[in-house]
């Protein structure tokens, strides 16, 4: 289980602080996937790298199965937005490079992740030589590698197409309800919230506070986009976030 508690993050000391997060309080079982969703610049991604373990709290605390978060852990993982791959790396090195920077090899190789991503015809290719589409792909690949119990999205199908991102939320689905790992995701697309988040999270303008949390136990089918229970969450999301906008 994740445990946030009473969590504050400052940028800056002193009179020129400037406050992100303010006092978010959430707990995320293990194995449930949690949305995190709010208008643009209130502090979505500063929450999630403060659950990576790269920010650390002015105020509060984050903890892991019941141990404190003082920094980043193996078992988090963490996709960006543009999938940080290095461009002078194949898809094969950038899939192992996880693993090679923290010299751990675990049952899971990168060829099996590659092969379970459907990307095993492209290990040699370069990142210029991939669609967008597969460059995400390839982020996910360098994260699953590492075989976490803590899977963090960072709006990691922003910038595309609408066809090539429900096709990666389908992979995201499966990969979830294969691996279940907790999945926290931040994104601004309502559809995609209400596809993968068990529950949303509706945050404040900045500060980030909650605002409302929607529950959405229907998730885990391909075909949940399809189902009365699908729009009526998308919905429920779009009336909170006109009140917090």
């Amino acid at each position: 289980m994740i445990e946030v508690d009473g969590l504050v993050v400052e940028y800056g000391r002193g009179a020129r602080a400037t406050r992100a997060v303010d006092g978010i309080s959430l707990n995320i079982d293990k194995g449930e996937s949690l949305a995190l969703i709010g208008p643009s610049g209130c502090g979505k991604t500063t929450f999630l790298f403060a659950m990576a373990g790269l920010y650390h709290a002015t105020e509060g605390a984050i903890r892991i199965q019941d141990e404190p978060l003082r920094g980043t852990r193996r078992e988090i993982a963490l996709i960006l937005q543009d999938a940080g791959l290095l461009p002078w790396k194949t898809v094969w090195q950038n899939a192992n490079l996880s693993l090679k920077l923290r010299r751990e090899y675990p049952a899971k190789t990168a060829d099996e992740v590659l092969e379970e991503l459907g990307l095993s015809g492209a290990k040699s290719l370069y990142p210029a030589e991939l669609s967008e589409g597969m460059k995400r792909r390839v982020g996910v690949a360098r994260a699953l590698a590492t075989s976490p119990s803590v899977m963090l999205m960072d709006e990691p199908l922003a910038s595309l197409d609408t066809l090539t991102k429900e096709r990666i939320q389908d992979l995201f689905l499966k990969l979830w309800t294969t691996h279940r790992f907790s999945l926290v995701l931040v994104t601004h697309d309502i559809e995609e919230a209400a596809f993968l988040g068990q529950r949303v999270v509706v945050l404040t303008e900045r500060p980030a506070r909650i605002k409302t949390i929607v529950p959405n136990p229907e998730v885990g089918d391909l075909d949940f986009r399809e189902s009365g229970a699908f729009l009526d969450a998308v919905s429920r999301l779009r009336e909170a976030l006109e009140e917090v906008s």
